[in-house]
């Protein structure tokens, strides 16, 4: 029988594995899905054209360019960083080198704050979601429908996926 207070300092975590396979885990996750951003966004790079990422300004309705390849260069170069910082959280989890983990936990907090600061912001502020829908260009699928949503359920919709990423993270 486990003693109550070994159940307070256990060492597994919510997939019921232990923290350090977790981390792994969440390490190799993060580094598939930053290698797959980093694919698309050089593919695109190399022939752009073909993945139609310049838009034009009769569809923007405003003088700048979206995506030009300074804006890919620089989610590239993101995308480079966040898989060096989640290989050394993989790294660092599997020899056992607290110090490797730091990076990768100062992202997650990051992440968390910045995912936080937007639900706050549709708290206070719900009706900036249809203008920022109204910023974007017309190919949104079923944007009529979306825009004629009321505020305040668009708002809870938002948060609503807002608290399960959050939850999830």
């Amino acid at each position: 029988m486990i003693s109550p207070w070994d159940r307070w300092y256990t060492t597994s975590c919510s997939l019921c594995c232990h923290v350090r396979t977790g981390t792994i885990i969440l390490g190799i996750w993060y580094m598939l899905i930053n290698a797959v951003v980093l694919l698309i966004l050089l593919s695109a790079l190399s022939n752009p054209i073909q993945y139609r990422y310049h838009l034009t300004n009769a569809e923007l309705g405003s003088d700048f360019d979206v995506m030009d390849d300074a804006n890919m260069c620089i989610g590239t170069a993101i995308s480079l960083l966040m898989i060096l910082i989640c290989g050394m959280a993989t790294y660092g989890a599997y020899k056992q080198h607290a110090a490797w983990l730091i990076p990768f936990f100062c992202y997650q907090i990051f992440d968390f704050v910045l995912n936080t600061l937007v639900a706050i912001s549709v708290v206070v502020y719900p009706n900036t979601i249809q203008d920022y829908l109204h910023q974007l260009p017309g190919t949104l699928p079923y944007e009529e429908d979306i825009m004629s949503t009321n505020t305040l359920c668009l708002a809870f919709l938002v948060l609503l996926c807002l608290g399960c990423i959050l939850s999830f993270k």
